[in-house]
């Protein structure tokens, strides 16, 4: 299993980034995906996540709004689209994916994950 994330990097505050998670190593399209992140000195909170089917999203409140999970089974991929950045959104973001029988199921059970990308940064600052 392999989940690589991509696309963090410097924006200013109120601006946009699109990450991606590129998975190979499993049937990705029977895995719900997830996103994590991880602020400096603060413990590792979830931020979204996306059943196998893609008809369950779930989103912390802190990004409720601003922030879409998607995925692409065909490229084996799950995007994180972020708009609207705020200076508290800065964190290394990683996804992570957990096995359901059912398609319509997601967490946030950091606990509960079966595997993890390495993670990306995403600094939002002026």
């Amino acid at each position: 299993v392999q989940l690589v994330e991509s696309g963090g990097g410097l924006v200013q505050p109120g601006g946009s980034l699109r990450l991606s998670c590129a998975a190979s190593g499993f049937t990705f399209s029977s895995y719900a995906m997830s996103w994590f992140r991880q602020a400096p000195g603060k413990e590792r909170e979830g931020v979204s996540c996306i059943s196998s089917s893609a008809d369950t999203t779930y989103y912390a409140d802190s990004v409720k709004g601003r922030f879409t999970i998607s995925r692409d089974n065909a490229k084996n991929t799950v995007y994180l689209q972020m708009n609207s950045l705020k200076p508290e959104d800065t964190a290394v973001y990683y996804c992570a994916t957990r096995y359901y029988t059912d398609s319509l199921i997601c967490d946030l059970d950091y606990a509960g994950m079966d595997s993890w990308g390495k993670g990306t940064l995403v600094t939002v600052s002026s």
